[in-house]
């Protein structure tokens, strides 16, 4: 295959398949373009071949078909300490036995570069990541997050234009894991460098990223900016997978340009925006979105859908009220409120009307 990069692409997945024992595909068919300096995030549930694509690009995993290039060069044979790409893991990955700052020395020392530059760039890396007085110390002195500053500064300390991470925030607590997100996330942006990254946390991929490829049993589901991917999402697992969503069963009774008319398993009619089914006869899940949905139908144009609900729970949550409806023969139907001073607080048992906009309603796949 010729070294060729396709639409100026700077990492390139070329119909790319991955088994390990011979008869299941684990990556299937992996088609995945990216420019230089992209913020990728890599999302899906355990098993669903993200991390074995990080893996193949690595070179930690051959891939058993196609092709993987870097900067328009096959990369499948290339072993992974001469790819020249930085990788942080969820376990920091740090040698116990040597310093902070002899951590940040080695993938410069298998680079022979001389002593000066090592320390120089040793230096800027630590100031990066606010560690810069910590060069003497052990990784076992360090907290947590410490030690995965450390390793971000590692990745980063020769200047790769391609960083792997794994996880690399898993095993931090919340306050600590957000703050990392917005550091990582700048300090990328920062530095123009081009970044993989691996989650199975949405809000992390959503918070993250410049794009996201949501994986499920080995194929990118979709591929998308975080907004795109929220908003429209394209088929019942991302609608399910990103954020909270609500689903009502039913038919579709027929198709008019942009517009679906749905009949809900409880004989509802209701109007929603096509994306999964094509004739009427077709089974369908409706996704409307937990904040889209309007428990004062005077608010909503005309055109507005609404149906009756059952109040089963109203949940004060800070900032918001979250209750939980029976609605169309279900009972776990949500929505989502701004605490605002004209925001009536609602009882089990009250009957109420809901409403929503038929843009907000998308009819995905059963």
């Amino acid at each position: 295959m010729a070294d060729t990069a396709r639409n100026g692409a700077f990492v390139e997945f070329d119909r790319v398949q991955k088994s390990y024992d011979g008869e299941t595909l684990v990556v299937k068919d992996l088609n995945l373009d990216m420019p230089k300096g992209e913020f990728l995030t890599m999302l899906g549930p355990s098993g669903s071949g993200k991390t074995t694509c990080l893996m193949m690009l690595a070179g930690f995993e051959t891939a058993t078909h196609g092709d993987i290039r870097l900067g328009g060069k096959s990369i499948n044979n290339i072993p992974p300490h001469k790819r020249g790409i930085g990788m942080v893991f969820q376990n920091y990955a740090l040698f116990p036995h040597m310093t902070v700052a002899e951590n940040l020395s080695f993938p410069l020392e298998v680079r022979k570069m001389s002593k000066s530059e090592r320390e120089e760039k040793i230096k800027v890396s630590l100031d990066r990541v606010q560690m810069s007085e910590f060069g003497g110390r052990r990784p076992a002195q360090l907290s947590g997050g410490q030690q995965q500053r450390v390793a971000l500064a590692r990745a980063l300390v020769f200047e790769p234009e391609l960083v792997l991470m794994d996880e690399p925030l898993g095993a931090l607590d919340k306050q600590l894991r957000e703050s990392l997100q917005f550091e990582i996330t700048h300090l990328a942006h920062q530095l123009g460098i081009t970044v993989v990254y691996v989650t199975h946390d949405q809000t992390e991929a959503l918070t993250m990223s410049d794009r996201v490829a949501v994986f499920n049993d080995g194929r990118i589901q979709q591929l998308a900016p975080p907004d795109k991917l929220y908003e429209e999402p394209e088929n019942s697992f991302v609608a399910q997978f990103i954020g909270e969503n609500n689903t009502l069963e039913g038919t579709v009774k027929e198709i008019k340009g942009d517009k679906a008319l749905v009949q809900l398993d409880d004989g509802e009619l209701i109007d929603c925006k096509p994306i999964n089914v094509s004739k009427a006869g077709e089974r369908t899940r409706v996704s409307i979105r937990p904040e889209r949905v309007e428990t004062n139908p005077a608010r909503l144009r005309e055109d507005a859908h609404t149906l009756k609900a059952e109040v089963q729970e109203f949940i004060y949550m800070g900032d918001i009220f979250r209750t939980r409806l029976r609605v169309a023969g279900k009972d776990d139907f949500i929505v989502k409120t701004r605490n605002a001073p004209d925001q009536v607080r609602m009882e089990p048992g009250q009957q109420i009307e809901i409403g929503w906009l038929p843009e907000d309603c998308r009819a995905l796949d059963a």
